[in-house]
This record gives C-alpha cells, structure tokens and sequence, in this order.
C-alpha cells in the first residue's frame, strides 16, 4: 500500500511519525508536490528551498520510503529539478496531472493539462530524454470529462513510465461522488504500464473489494483514509485487529503526531493550525463523539487543544 501525496498532510513530520508507530506498513510515500512555478501563491509563497525540505534525505531518514512530485509543466525547470532530485539520491519522480485546484487547473497544470493530450506529449518529449530518474504520473480521469483518460492512453503508451496511479474522479468533482470504478475497469487493460489505483479506501473492505474486482492493480494508494483509519494498512497486510486494539495503536499514533507537531513548530500559532488541519480528520478514528472534536476545534490557545486531544486519547 502506498500513501497518497496530500498537501499540508502527509508532509515528513506526518511520514516519519507513521513510519515510527507501524514500521513497513506503508511500502512507500509520493510527496506532496514541489510546484515549478514555486513562487505563485497556490504554493502558499513558499520558496523552492522551503518545498525542498520534505524531501531533504537527512529529514526523511527513519521515514517512509518516499517518491517526490513535482507539479508543472516547464521543461527545463522540470529537467533541472528532477536531475536535482536523482542527485540526491532519487531514482523516481512523480508527475502530478491530477491536482483539481482551480489557481492551478485554469493554467493546464495538474489535471488541467487532461484536455490537451498534445500539451503533455509535448512535456513528455522535451524532458525524458534528459531526464535521469524514471518518471511516473499520478492523474483523475479528466478535468471535465471522462473521454480525456481515453484520449490520454495513447499518449502514455507511447513513453517508458515507471507507473500510473489513477484517482478515478473528474477534476470538477474535487472529492465529492464516488470513484468511476467503470471508467477505471475500461482503462486498465488500455494502458501498458504499472497502473495503482487511488480513491476512497477507508476500510479493508475497500481495498479488497477493488483487489478482487481489478488484480491486475500493481498497487493501491491510500489518501485521507490513513487519517481516518491510521491502522488500515497494518489491518490490510492480515494483521488481526478487534476494535480494542484498533483504538489502542490509533490512540498512541494520535498522541506521538500531536507530539512531533509541537516539538516541530517554533510559533504556537503555526502548532496550533497544523494540529487542528490533523484533528479535523484523525478524530474519526477515535472513539468520540462529534461533540468532543468539535471542542477542540473551537480552541483557540494551543496548550488548550494539546492538552485536550491528550484527553481524549488516553
């Protein structure tokens, strides 16, 4: 199983603490992405350095094992970015075609590219031959329309990808509806690399609900699910796991994260945001009531929540 990139969340801080809690449950990581136009302000002003850190080999030491990814579409950026990343010491790169933000999608980046199957040869053309790691692509199944993976097919067919993991929504649809498992079915036997499936596994019943109805899947992709479930892949791998247990290690998980948060931000209003962006989701994973969670979240001094989440996960 292998954690899906999701900004704000499953930076290192995230990465290092789940690998410290379930060693090897998750094979691997694709980080969130490194924006090429890394000065534009869906990249929330950060600077290249800064994106960079997440995936700086002396942070990631003790984590998950982790792919970058980089969103764009730039070629000599692209290029010298990723021959960066395999100097050091990176011998994949992820491409994101499948990020749905508007600031993003209305300039052909991420899945907004999905409609123009030439825009991508293009970028496809002017940066593997001069790329040194393997390239994977991670993409929805179209901006608007489900005809603009079909189209897509032909054009990935025609490069050496070390994989593609498909979320199968639409751009529009963010993460509302469910997943076009259909569209997904028809695509799968189309495309002539690894494919890894992404999109609402929450429950081991997901997961093997799509092992068994597509076995030729390389792999499956868990997003917010692992905040919803913290033990889904220990609990995918076969390990026994009554309700009890479950409880148990997602409590220790919660409690070892909120740790790692405070240790990591020097503000308190930085620990602050950073702890309740978790808590939104992680608190379906406890035994609480949506009462409790929203307590927490009305908080506005950070001693408060941390002392209140250590609470409720006793």
């Amino acid at each position: 199983m292998i954690l899906a990139p999701m900004q704000g969340l499953t930076e290192v801080l995230f990465r290092r603490t789940y690998e410290e809690c379930f060693p090897g449950a998750i094979s691997l990581a694709v980080a969130p992405f490194i924006s090429l136009t890394h000065n534009m302000q869906y990249a929330r002003g950060a600077s290249l350095a800064e994106q960079m850190k997440d995936v700086l080999p002396e942070a990631n030491a003790g984590s998950i094992p982790v792919i970058p990814q980089i969103l764009g579409k730039e070629p000599e950026e692209f290029i010298a970015l990723g021959n960066r990343l395999y100097d050091m010491g990176y011998n994949e790169l992820n491409w994101n075609i499948g990020c749905t933000m508007r600031a993003i999608t209305g300039k052909h980046r991420g899945c907004g590219i999905l409609p123009y199957p030439d825009e991508v040869r293009a970028v496809l053309d002017a940066t593997l031959p001069k790329l040194k790691p393997r390239l994977s692509v991670k993409m929805r199944t179209g901006l608007k329309d489900k005809g603009e993976i079909f189209n897509m097919v032909p054009v990935l067919n025609d490069y050496p990808l070390a994989s593609v993991t498909i979320h199968p929504r639409l751009g529009r649809q963010q993460y509302t509806g469910v997943p076009d498992t259909e569209t997904f079915g028809q695509i799968l036997p189309l495309l002539r690399h690894p494919v890894i499936y992404n999109g609402d596994i929450c429950t081991p019943a997901d997961e093997a609900r799509i092992r068994t109805r597509f076995p030729q899947v390389a792999d499956t992709m868990v997003g917010r699910g692992i905040l919803y479930r913290p033990t889904l892949p220990l609990e995918v791998a076969g390990q026994p796991m009554d309700n009890e247990k479950r409880l148990l290690l997602t409590r220790q998980f919660v409690r070892n994260l909120m740790e790692a948060v405070r240790d990591h931000y020097v503000k308190e209003e930085s620990a602050l945001h950073k702890t309740k962006e978790y808590w939104c989701l992680l608190w379906k994973s406890l035994d609480i009531s949506e009462l409790e969670a929203r307590k927490v979240l009305r908080e506005k001094e950070f001693t408060i929540v941390d002392n209140l989440i250590w609470d409720l996960t006793q």
